[in-house]
């Protein structure tokens, strides 16, 4: 990669009805384009704007000659495979357009090793002072035959993370597939438990669908309105309250002590996996 005449475009799903579903791709852009790493950065979505097809023409093609495409993904999928080759009418890995410009097709950030660490230290920052040896940590993703490759992701993970000793218990749970994140109490043993969604951004699954899997969902709603800060009907749907969700770890639930992240890809590291994932394009092609 050289600054001078290299592009980076970060591509994601976003969403039409959850505006925070773009606002981590939004940011690792704004962060990467700040390092001035590569002479431009740009991203784009298959459900909000700009949409794939614009970003065809993002970059001026006799100041760019290479763009390098990291698909801000958990895994390969219908998404990566399909969906933004065909959009951005890519032919393999790598690319040549008719004016020169050579595209670079790279892997998604969920594939990168340093994804476990992001996971590691998501995990002890919400449980800070709680000795990991004494506590199981529960990596949740979607689960069901639409999302076998994310499934499969969090079971990688997990496996990882097992390996190093650090944890009670790892477990990769599901919140549609066995086993399922709501049987947390039986799958667990540990009095304190933590549990980080393997998702790319917050929207209904890690605000409003785990929360009440995981039983945190009426707590969070009655200490709102205890407080005076929320009606009933606010404390369960409004945007503040669901941001909320994450600021009132841990939660106590039987006597056990729960702690909730959002979502990993909203990590601010993911922006370095990004940079990595274009430099490894190069190192092993």
């Amino acid at each position: 990669m050289t600054s001078d005449d290299s592009a980076l475009l970060i591509v994601a799903h976003g969403s039409t009805v959850n505006p925070a579903s773009s606002a981590p791709t939004l940011a690792h852009t704004t962060e990467i384009r700040r390092r001035k790493v590569f002479a431009d950065v740009g991203c784009a979505f298959w459900k909000e704007e700009p949409s794939l097809r614009d970003a065809l023409f993002l970059f001026d093609s006799q100041s760019v000659r290479e763009v390098y495409v990291v698909p801000n993904f958990i895994s390969e999928g219908y998404f990566t495979q399909t969906v933004v080759p065909r959009e951005l009418g890519l032919k393999g890995r790598t690319t040549k357009r008719s004016d020169g410009q050579i595209w670079k097709y790279c892997e998604p950030v969920g594939n990168h090793p340093l994804m476990t660490d992001l996971l590691l230290r998501r995990a002890h920052q919400i449980a800070a002072g709680i000795p990991e040896s004494e506590t199981s940590l529960l990596i949740v993703a979607h689960g069901t035959d639409l999302n076998e490759n994310s499934a499969a992701a969090a079971k990688r993970e997990a496996e990882k993370i097992r390996s190093l000793g650090k944890y009670a218990a790892v477990l990769n749970v599901y919140m549609e597939e066995p086993p399922l994140v709501s049987d947390w109490r039986k799958l667990t043993k540990t009095r304190n438990v933590v549990v980080v969604p393997f998702f790319i951004s917050d929207g209904l699954h890690s605000y409003e669908d785990i929360p009440a899997l995981l039983g945190i969902a009426n707590q969070l709603s009655a200490r709102l309105r205890s407080a005076g800060r929320h009606t009933a009907r606010q404390a369960n749907s409004s945007h503040a309250a669901r941001g909320e969700i994450f600021r009132h770890n841990p939660y106590a639930i039987d006597n056990r002590s729960l702690s909730y992240a959002p979502s990993i890809g909203t990590d601010p590291g993911v922006a370095d996996i990004i940079i990595e994932q274009a430099a490894n394009f190069d190192a092993e092609s």
